[in-house]
Formats: C-alpha cells, sequence, structure tokens
C-alpha cells in the first residue's frame, strides 16, 4: 500500500464511502458503546453507524426491523481480554472483531445487526501475564449458543459468529454441527483473519502468512495503528528490561519475537488488511442469506 494513503479515504472506505467530515468514533473504533452520532453511507443511502449495533438501538428499532422483513441476518462477534505484549490494549481482539463486523454490517445495511461482543475467551496459555481474563470452554461456548439462540428466538435466521481470538476458533467450529442441528438456522462460526491468503499477506506483511494473526505482532498492531491507535502504548516500553518470570523458554523467546515483529507495523499495513477482512466478511454473510 502506498504510504501516503490518506487516513480520510481510509474513513471513506469503513463507511462504504462515509462522509468525510465523519470522525473516526463512528465506524467501530471504539469498544462498547458504539458511536451514535455522524452520518455513514452505504451504497446509495446515509445512515446512522449505531443502527447495525443491537445494543444502541431501542426494542422498537429491532421490533420493526425483524418484523418488516429488513433484518435479515446477525453478526456475533467474539474476542478476548488478554494480554497482547508490552504495547497493546488487552481488549485488542474484541475491538478488532467488532470493527470488522460493525463495516461489514454497514455494507449490508439494513439487512445485518451486529450482537453484543462476547469480550472475554478462552485463553488460560496466558494466565502467567497479569490481567488476563479467561473462561473455560464450556462457560464461553454456552454464552456464545444462548446468545445465537435469543437471536433464534427473534426470527433471524441467519448467523454469522465473527472471531477475533485465537483460542476461540477451534472451540467454535468443533460445536457447529451440534448447534445447527439445535437452532436450525443458517449458521457459521469463522476468524476474521481467513480473509487472507498467502498472496496477500505477503503483498502487505513482513512476516507473511506466518504472521497471522501472530500474537500483538506485525499483523495486531498494524491494524490496531490503523483503527484504534489510541490502545497502542508504546510509551516508556524499553522490551530489554521486561521481566516476565515466564517458566517456559520457548514461551519467553516467543514474546520477545512477537515484540520485534511488532515494530514492522504501520497504519498503511493495517488499513489494507482492515480492507480485506471488510470485504471478506461482507460476502461470506452475503452468502450465508441467500442460503437461508
Amino acid at each position: 500500500m502506498e504510504s501516503n494513503q490518506s487516513r480520510r479515504s481510509f474513513l471513506a472506505f469503513l463507511g462504504g464511502g462515509a462522509a468525510a467530515s465523519a470522525a473516526p468514533e463512528a465506524f467501530g473504533w471504539q469498544s462498547m458503546p458504539g458511536a451514535s452520532a455522524p452520518i455513514a453511507r452505504t451504497g446509495d443511502k446515509y445512515i446512522l453507524p449505531r443502527k447495525v449495533l443491537l445494543w444502541e438501538c431501542t426494542r422498537k428499532e429491532i421490533r420493526e426491523a425483524i418484523e418488516s422483513g429488513r433484518l435479515k441476518a446477525a453478526i456475533v462477534p467474539t474476542g478476548s481480554t488478554e494480554q497482547h505484549n508490552e504495547h497493546l490494549a488487552m481488549i485488542h481482539d474484541t475491538a478488532s472483531a467488532l470493527l470488522v463486523a460493525q463495516n461489514a454490517a454497514l455494507r449490508l445495511y439494513p439487512d445485518v445487526i451486529v450482537a453484543t461482543p462476547v469480550p472475554v475467551g478462552i485463553s488460560p496459555y496466558w494466565m502467567e501475564r497479569k490481567g488476563t481474563l479467561t473462561l473455560r470452554p464450556e462457560t464461553f461456548l454456552a454464552v456464545v449458543y444462548d446468545i445465537c439462540e435469543s437471536l433464534r428466538t427473534h426470527g433471524l435466521k441467519t448467523i454469522l459468529i465473527l472471531n477475533g481470538h485465537g483460542g476461540n476458533a477451534s472451540p467454535l467450529k468443533s460445536q457447529l454441527p451440534g448447534w445447527r442441528a439445535k437452532l436450525g438456522v443458517q449458521l457459521d462460526a469463522c476468524s476474521y483473519w481467513e480473509a487472507y491468503t498467502e498472496e496477500n499477506a505477503a503483498r502487505y506483511m513482513e512476516s507473511g502468512m506466518g504472521g497471522i494473526p501472530g500474537h500483538s505482532a506485525e499483523f495486531e498492531t498494524s491494524v490496531a495503528l490503523a483503527a484504534f491507535p489510541e490502545r497502542v502504548h508504546r510509551e516508556g516500553v524499553d522490551y530489554s528490561k521486561v521481566k516476565l518470570n515466564l517458566k517456559s523458554a520457548d514461551d519467553a523467546n516467543q514474546d520477545k519475537k512477537y515484540y520485534e515483529e511488532s515494530l514492522l507495523a504501520t497504519p498503511e499495513k493495517g488499513e489494507a488488511l482492515i480492507h480485506i477482512a471488510v470485504d471478506w466478511t461482507a460476502g461470506k454473510i452475503r452468502q450465508m442469506m441467500s442460503q437461508s
């Protein structure tokens, strides 16, 4: 990507062609609650970006959207609250999944709503690092299932679980056959980084496909620099002086490697990578709706 790509054009992309004066907060660049004031253009319509966030809607808005047939599908973002090395906020996985989900839903307005994200995931392997929160797999899966069942109860027949945390990925996919049978809806679960190929990873990432999602390294740091730079904190960080007291030498070496790779991150890389993920997610849920 050209290094001089303007932030304004990226804002326009995120809104599906958003008004140039719209603030970043209009496009999911903050965690819950989402922004509500600036308008965004999607196709030939201008809308309030909050209208694709279920928790920002009133019961009247949701009821009328479902009963009229306008609202056809939901995205359930799943993430984590966990350590992201010395420099990234712990909410990164949740925030990135929400970012992609909201902007995919904006592309498909008024067909798609984004459910309240699940902000804690399955992260037992990070518990040596202070601040990480983790759920038992059965707890996490029960919460996600109950959210999907709630959406089905209200009449939504297409549900995409969009994941942003590696530890959630396999457990979610393992449940799909049973959940589909119980719920009787068009249901899928994927991580947003499934959008990337060897080709586009090599184009934008010095660490290539092996660096995706690459915990807190080049990929995730680039996404954060593009979408929510206020969540990147390098001030006062001197990794050479960090004392983690990790039990595994391999774990410690990997932690250092991730930090060093994070120094390769740029906002321009993040912008390109977000483009790809939003396009892919919108296409996936569009295809699911066509099959329901």
